[in-house]
């Protein structure tokens, strides 16, 4: 099976304040239905109070990341599902739960990973 990566950017989710337990309360059904389907590999968010630092291949560490990922953030989840079409159908409903569009990405399949 192939694993996909459904994400949306922190400012694409523009839910009053007042909204966020109940989307935090969907979006937590989803991932449960995930699971109890045997899909779920890993969903999560970036925290935004740590910042990012790249690290090299001597262990030497920088504040900085590369240009191309300088604004990366919001939320993450991977399923590994039998089709896109598959995906397309767990993307919208997390688009659903958390109220906002979520881009679909396709990993690369890797027998080593």
């Amino acid at each position: 099976m192939t694993k996909f990566l459904i994400s949306f950017p922190a400012s694409a989710m523009d839910v009053p304040a007042e909204e966020m337990p109940a989307v935090a309360a969907a979006s937590h059904a989803v991932i449960r239905a995930a699971k109890a389907a045997g899909v779920y590999v890993f969903a999560g968010g970036i925290n935004a109070g740590v910042a990012p630092e790249r690290v090299a291949a001597d262990g030497g560490r920088t504040g900085t990341t590369y240009p191309q990922t300088a604004r990366f953030d919001g939320g993450f989840c991977v399923l590994e599902l039998p089709s896109r079409d598959a995906a397309v159908q767990w993307a919208a409903r997390l688009a659903a739960a958390c109220r906002c569009d979520q881009e679909l990405r396709e990993f690369h399949y890797d027998p080593e990973s």
